[in-house]
């Protein structure tokens, strides 16, 4: 019966990538479909990834001095028409919930800003409560999507939203550049996905904000999908919500504060840069378990094989490394169900590797067999994960860098999108003309590169004058 189950993916990832992501993330068990529309059920499989991201990440913030805290889930109506732009930019996403008669109008938090700094007025007085320094693990919600994409484009998701406040804007400007550092650090070296930073023009910038900055990643389909923001608020979210602390000379003065904030969005830009036609390859760094140890079993030697399996599961239990004892499949079936997992190593052991004393690993992302001794087994394969992590990233950055380009004209930047392309163009920044370029190409400005220097140009747009580059792609 379970033989007949069907496991594999029935589409490839370059003839159809929509039907090729929805196949991994529902066969692989990384979510399902809600019964509410635009939201999702986050699996086991998945849950735990955005759990090592968690414990990752926890790890460098508290190394900074934040610290983790909890707001409420609902914020009345008049919390939103403190602060007008940010107001205005979640209005049409707001969730509002049924009131008790004489009670306010509630919405369910689209992001946590005006709750949060509602508290923070009453917690700021003197410049010693400064910095504050608050990072919440939530869920939020957004009543916009008209098309779910598991994890990409859903009306409930899962982040994290770090909200801190600063006595003056040089230590704010230091602080929104550490968090997208970090940010950008994780990405690369925990997901092996290389991404672009930059700073947001102000079309694209956080509703409120006084500048966001960001980090960008290119899909294999060619869209850009925005990993995480930091912004710098400014002083106006402190004169909507109340706060003010007194300076060491006893003067009133007004904070600055930042937010930055990723989601798990994050596990879906780890399926769609790192998978293939046999479902998930996980980064070894970010996996909860690294290899999985597959008998080969025949009838004869099935005792012996057993046992030598489960003993190297337990000597090798804390390099993240257990037995599939399932005898209700076949080998061939358990090695389909761990490639299309995404476990990073599949060690293969049978009657003849017990006799020579070795076992054969198998790297998920190659196919690459190696014949590894049991004696050198602990030392050998945390050697091999850091090699396929390595291999992962450079083959990651290789797609990036050969897929940015840059245009030289509107009729090249066209073609240029249209060819799924990162598109560099001077662009002047105009508002409107970012509007149009939208409605044209479907196109939306990403960022401008923190590494782009400035030069004497012309919009590629208007020929009005142009200081930099800005980068564009389509996006999710």
């Amino acid at each position: 019966m379970a033989e007949e189950q069907t496991l594999g993916l029935t589409v490839k990832k370059e003839e159809d990538f929509s039907e090729w992501y929805n196949q991994v993330v529902i066969k692989a068990e990384l979510a399902d479909h809600g019964p509410i529309k635009g939201f999702m059920i986050i699996r086991p499989n998945a849950y735990a990834i955005w759990e090592t991201i968690q414990e990752y990440f926890n790890k460098v913030i508290f190394s900074h001095g934040v610290r983790n805290a909890y707001f409420p889930l609902l914020i009345p109506e008049s919390f939103f028409k403190k602060e007008a732009e940010h107001a205005q930019g979640f209005a049409p996403e707001l969730a509002w919930v049924e009131k008790a008669e004489g009670e306010e109008k509630v919405a369910i938090r689209p992001t946590s800003e005006t709750i949060m700094y509602d508290s923070y007025a009453k917690w700021i007085r003197s410049w010693r409560d400064l910095p504050l320094r608050i990072n919440q693990w939530c869920n939020v919600l957004r009543w916009e999507v008209k098309q779910t994409k598991l994890f990409l484009r859903t009306r409930e998701f899962l982040w994290q939203e770090g909200h801190c406040v600063y006595a003056t804007k040089e230590q704010t400007d230091k602080e929104v550049r550490l968090i997208l550092d970090e940010y950008k650090k994780m990405v690369e070296e925990l997901l092996a996905i290389p991404v672009i930073a930059g700073k947001k023009t102000d079309a694209e910038k956080f509703a409120g904000a006084l500048y966001t900055t960001t980090i960008e990643a290119l899909m294999p389909d060619g869209k850009a999908l925005q990993m995480g923001t930091s912004h710098n608020l400014g002083q106006g979210f402190a004169k909507s919500f109340g706060l003010k602390f007194l300076d060491e000379n006893r003067k009133e003065q007004l904070p600055w504060q930042t937010s930055w904030g990723f989601s798990t969005r994050l596990i879906g830009a780890i399926i769609m840069v790192h998978g293939d036609d046999k479902g998930l390859v996980f980064p070894p760094r970010i996996a909860k378990n690294k290899a999985v140890i597959i008998p080969i079993i025949f009838d004869k030697s099935r005792e012996v094989v057993m046992e030598k399996a489960e003993k190297l599961g337990k000597e090798l239990k804390s390099l993240g490394v257990f037995v599939d004892t399932r005898d209700n499949y076949s080998v061939g079936w358990k090695y389909s169900d761990w490639e299309l997992k995404g476990i990073p190593l599949r060690i293969e052991i049978g009657p003849k590797d017990i006799e020579k004393k070795q076992v054969v690993v198998v790297r998920r992302d190659s196919g690459k067999k190696e014949f590894v001794p049991e004696k050198d087994l602990k030392k050998r394969i945390p050697e091999i994960l850091e090699e396929m992590q390595s291999d992962m990233f450079a083959k990651a950055k290789k797609f990036l860098d050969s897929n940015i380009v840059e245009a030289k004209n509107y009729a090249e930047f066209k073609k240029l999108i249209k060819d799924r392309k990162f598109v560099y163009a001077y662009f002047c920044e105009d508002a409107e003309e970012e509007k149009k370029i939208k409605d044209e190409t479907g196109a939306t400005s990403r960022c401008i590169p923190f590494d782009e220097k400035e030069k004497n140009a012309k919009c590629i747009f208007t020929g009005k004058p142009a200081k930099k580059r800005v980068l564009f792609a389509k996006a999710y």
